[in-house]
């Protein structure tokens, strides 16, 4: 089964769109765009919220909402399926911290949520490896990429260029 293009309206594939506002395309002739499925499904699974554990600390200690989404709760025994989703919400009102804070640097929290988020791109074998790589670019601002590969062929590479302030995802390569 094919899946479907999620981008903002207007959006031609390679270019650069903002993740958090996503639509679905449709192409020139009328149908729904299946283009760069790999790389939507990617920008899914880390644009939506997972479900936070019992032991994560939300973002508002006033709020009670582990959020997650509800397709989750019985995804595996309905249609084999698994939770869909990142963490990274959790850090929604962290201070950017280096390796000496006392939950470590905050780019090492962001590579942990984001290699949880796409370890069943590799446990399904749609990947057969995971690189990632962030880093902190100045005072306010993170950026990330993730290359994802099938043996030595490079399937996917997306540049978050800043977590901080909005996301923006480049189009695989190829």
């Amino acid at each position: 089964m094919t899946d479907i293009r999620v981008a903002p309206k207007g959006s031609s594939p390679g270019r650069p769109f903002e993740a958090v506002t996503l639509d679905l395309l449709l192409t020139p002739v009328g149908q729904l765009d299946t283009s760069d499925e790999l790389a939507t499904a990617v920008t899914i699974a880390l644009m939506t919220d997972a479900l936070a554990g019992a032991d994560d600390a939300l973002p508002d200690t006033r709020d009670t909402d582990r959020r997650g989404w509800w397709g989750d709760l019985d995804a595996a025994e309905i249609w084999d399926g698994w939770p869909i989703g990142s963490k990274l919400w959790l850090l929604g009102r962290t201070s950017i911290t280096g390796a000496a804070a006392r939950k470590g640097a905050t780019t090492v929290q962001i590579e942990d949520y984001i290699r949880g988020a796409l370890q069943p791109f590799l446990d399904r074998k749609i990947a057969s490896r995971l690189d990632v790589t962030v880093v902190r670019m100045g005072i306010e601002t993170i950026s990330a990429q993730i290359v994802l590969f099938r043996g030595d062929e490079k399937l996917l590479d997306l540049r978050f260029a800043d977590l901080w302030q909005g996301v923006a995802v480049s189009a695989p390569i190829g």
